[in-house]
């Protein structure tokens, strides 16, 4: 049985409040046990390590050396904190053990590429992913859709910043288009972000982010038109997708679609600033 491992910038928060339950429920649970968490720091107001520990059944960790050394698969959380992931992860991705990094990647294509070079390095299996990408609604589009017949992908979802939640409709869509990103332009406006994005297959995609939206996509390919009204079961996918990594090796997500996605989610972000202009990528 697998030792699993939490790393955490504070480990108070949904992820690791609700990864545990869909682990234990998992169809590879008997393969795995949760064993050792780690924060960096509770957040105030928040429970401490200790206690969230006691209430779901791991044991606190001393370090991130000691994750590592005593566990057989490790996550590295804090998803709404990418700027900390390289430094979370930095003893994982020399450790030579399968790594999960939670959405966002990372901030920047740089960080993305030292992280990967980092893992490359040490033979450490990485592997990381919004949990969209695996609703059951997506999945079967990608088994019935090839991306040379998609001519656009517009999708819409909520969320209470780019910076955070964008990466949800771009990890969609770029799991259905698989192409590298040409051009892209943010012309939303009030509280509502639209972006727009070219690929270099001349396939277009428009991401559309206001808070209370549910994520739902439209998908035009092969002169046919496919609404996707509702996602559904996403995060139990993706904890299975995650616990067969573990015991394979081999990420479901080849690294530079990762990378991809987030050269993308940079320049969307830092277009914000400058509406209504094309950038190249």
């Amino acid at each position: 049985m697998k030792k699993l491992g939490f790393i955490d910038l504070f480990i108070d928060e949904w992820h690791a409040n609700n990864y545990p339950a869909w682990i234990r429920g998992s169809k590879f649970a008997a393969d795995f046990k949760l064993h050792l968490a780690w924060e960096e720091a509770p957040k105030e107001g928040r429970r401490d390590l200790k206690q969230w520990c006691k209430d779901f059944d791991m044991i606190p960790a001393q370090s991130i050396q000691q994750v590592v050394d005593e566990c057989d698969a490790l996550f590295v959380l804090a998803p709404s904190n990418p700027e900390v992931h390289e430094r979370l992860a930095e003893i994982p991705l020399k450790s030579g053990k399968p790594l999960y990094i939670d959405k966002p990647f990372a901030p920047s294509r740089a960080a993305a590429q030292r992280i990967i070079q980092l893992a490359q390095k040490h033979n450490t299996p990485l592997m990381s992913s919004s949990a969209l990408r695996y609703s059951n609604e997506i999945i079967e589009a990608r088994q019935k859709i090839t991306p040379a017949e998609i001519a656009f992908v517009g999708t819409r979802g909520g969320g209470s910043s780019f910076e955070e939640y964008g990466i949800h409709q771009l990890e969609m869509i770029v799991s259905l288009i698989r192409a590298k990103a040409s051009k892209l332009m943010q012309c939303g406006a009030g509280d509502t972000k639209h972006l727009v994005i070219e690929f270099d297959t001349g396939a277009r995609a428009s991401v559309t982010l206001q808070a209370a939206l549910p994520f739902t996509l439209t998908i035009a390919a092969g002169g046919k038109t496919r609404e996707i009204t509702s996602t559904n079961n996403f995060f139990p996918n993706l904890l299975d997708e995650i616990l067969n990594f573990f015991n394979t090796g081999i990420s479901p997500i080849a690294i530079e679609e990762t990378l991809e996605i987030a050269t993308i989610l940079e320049v969307a972000v830092n277009a914000q600033k400058t509406l209504d202009t094309w950038i190249k990528l």
